[in-house]
C-alpha cells in the first residue's frame, strides 16, 4: 500500500500548502518513509480523509483524535513561531468581529449571530463552547439571538463575518497568522475581541495499518527538523518553530473542555 501525506488543516494557499509539502518531504526523506503528497481541498469532508486506510502523515485536528472520531496515530504536532504560543504546540482560537463594527467587548455582541464550523472542530467549536461557558452560566442561558452552525471551514467563518451574515465567530489563531501572510487583503477587514485559552495542537497523524517503524522514524524526523539545514525556509514559510512528539494523551485539555460542556447542558455555542 502506498501512504499518503496531506497538510489540508494549514494549505491555506497554494503557497503555504508548497511549503507544507516540501517540510514532509524532507521528513519522509530523512525517516526513510515513502510518502505520496495527495491534495485534498476543500470542501472535501475532511472526516472522510481522516478515516482513510492509507494516511501516512496527514495532519488532523485534536478534537476528532480525542473524541475517537477516526482510528488514528498521532506522530507529531507544529510549534507555532508566534508569541502567544510560548514555545509550545499549542493554539488559540481568535474571536473576530468586522474592523468597522461597534463591538468593543466580547459581551457587546451577545444577542446578536454567533457562527461556528463543525461540531468536531476543536478551533472552530470546542474552543469557542469552552470561552463561552462562563457567560452561559452567568447569565442562566443562552447568549446569542442566532447561532449558525455548520459553517465547515475557517474561510467560511471569516466571510461571513465579513459580509455580515455572522457578527462573531472563532478563528484558528495559527490559521489566521497564515491566512494574514499569505492573503492580507482578506484579513485587513477584521479585528479580534478575545482568543480563547491554549489548547493542543493538531497534529499529523498515521491510519493504524502503517508500520509501526516507520510512524516511529516520521516522529524522530519531525522532532529533529529544527536542527537541519532545510528547515529555516520551511519555518518562515510556515511559521513554525519546530515539532513536538504527540500521542493520543497530548490531546486530553480537548476532551476535558468537552465534557465540562456537556455536563454543564451546553451541548453548542449558543
Amino acid at each position: 500500500m502506498t501512504f499518503i501525506a496531506n497538510a489540508r488543516m494549514y494549505a491555506v494557499s497554494p503557497e503555504a500548502e508548497a511549503a507544507w509539502q516540501a517540510l514532509i518531504a524532507h521528513v519522509a526523506e530523512e525517516a526513510e518513509v515513502e510518502l505520496a503528497y495527495e491534495p485534498y481541498p476543500a470542501p472535501r469532508p475532511l472526516e472522510a480523509l481522516w478515516r482513510r486506510s492509507d494516511l501516512g502523515c496527514v495532519q488532523m485536528c485534536g478534537f476528532p483524535i480525542a473524541l475517537g472520531t477516526a482510528d488514528v496515530i498521532p506522530i507529531a504536532a507544529p510549534i507555532p513561531a508566534l508569541p502567544w504560543a510560548g514555545g509550545r504546540a499549542a493554539y488559540r482560537s481568535d474571536l473576530i468581529v468586522r474592523a468597522d463594527s461597534p463591538f468593543e467587548r466580547l459581551d457587546d455582541t451577545f444577542g446578536h449571530r454567533v457562527g461556528w464550523t463543525v461540531a468536531h472542530s476543536h478551533s472552530g467549536f470546542n474552543a469557542l463552547r469552552h470561552h463561552l461557558l462562563p457567560h452561559w452560566r452567568a447569565r442562566g442561558g443562552r447568549l446569542y439571538a442566532e447561532a449558525k452552525g455548520n459553517l465547515v471551514t475557517a474561510r467560511r467563518v471569516l466571510d461571513s463575518v465579513l459580509e455580515g451574515s455572522i457578527e462573531v465567530g472563532p478563528l484558528d489563531a495559527f490559521w489566521h497568522a497564515l491566512i494574514g501572510r499569505y492573503r492580507p487583503d482578506l484579513v485587513a477587514g477584521l479585528r479580534v475581541l478575545e482568543s480563547t485559552d491554549l489548547a493542543p495542537m493538531p497534529a499529523f497523524v498515521a491510519a493504524p495499518g502503517s508500520p509501526a517503524e516507520a510512524v516511529l522514524r516520521l516522529r524522530q524526523a519531525f522532532t529533529a527538523a529544527h536542527t537541519r539545514t532545510w528547515f529555516g525556509a520551511c519555518a518562515d514559510a510556515l511559521l513554525i518553530a519546530g515539532f513536538t512528539a504527540a500521542d493520543h494523551a497530548s490531546f486530553a485539555t480537548t476532551l476535558a473542555w468537552h465534557r465540562e460542556a456537556i455536563a454543564a447542558g451546553y451541548p453548542e455555542p449558543c
